[in-house]
């Protein structure tokens, strides 16, 4: 996976609770392989029509936030499933960090695991951003993991916490497996 150290990047508020692993990624999708990219799926059942065509009225379909690369979330996105594709789609998306009160336990394991950053802060203050965000689309936040903080446009940083061992996986690159394998002789 590629290292994260700090991403400047447009964010996007997502405001409903409780987003599933199979609204993330609906389930008819799971048979197709990796290699094949989940990316244009993300969100697949409320950003395209029946016919395919974009809704106008999904956050990730709209001019200011189409380029986004960090979500800011309701309470307990990702839950569901354990559907490790749901974080797959994000990050063939192009979205790195989920910043939000509360994330499903499984999809929190799994993004550490396939390099996305879930970043817990709490409810009112994910609430603040994501009503900023959708007061000026196109807004970016900076996130830098070795300092644990996001930064929004007035400038007045937000602490996190990130376990250390995640943490330094994500910085490095490596999941759990290529850590343990670093241990062999």
């Amino acid at each position: 996976m590629d290292p994260f150290v700090r991403l400047t990047a447009v964010a996007a508020p997502m405001d409903l609770p409780n987003i599933d692993t199979d609204r993330i990624i609906p389930a008819r999708f799971l048979r197709r392989p990796r290699e094949s990219g989940f990316g244009p799926l993300l969100f697949h059942d409320v950003r395209f029509d029946a016919t395919g065509a974009e809704q106008p009225d999904f956050v990730l379909n709209r001019p200011g936030h189409r380029a986004a690369r960090i979500l800011v979330t309701a309470e307990n996105f990702g839950c569901g499933s354990s559907r490790e594709m749901a974080v797959w789609a994000l990050l063939d998306h192009g979205i790195r960090v989920v910043i939000g009160p509360s994330f499903g336990d499984i999809f929190f394991e799994n993004c550490f695991k396939n390099g996305v950053l879930p970043i817990v802060v709490p409810a009112e203050t994910a609430a603040g951003l994501r009503q900023a965000l959708a007061a000026r689309p196109g807004t970016t936040l900076t996130v830098d993991l070795e300092a644990e903080t996001v930064t929004p446009p007035d400038g007045v940083a937000i602490r996190f916490e990130v376990d250390g061992f995640r943490k330094h996986g994500l910085l490095t690159g490596r999941d759990e497996l290529a850590l343990t394998l670093e241990q062999m002789p």
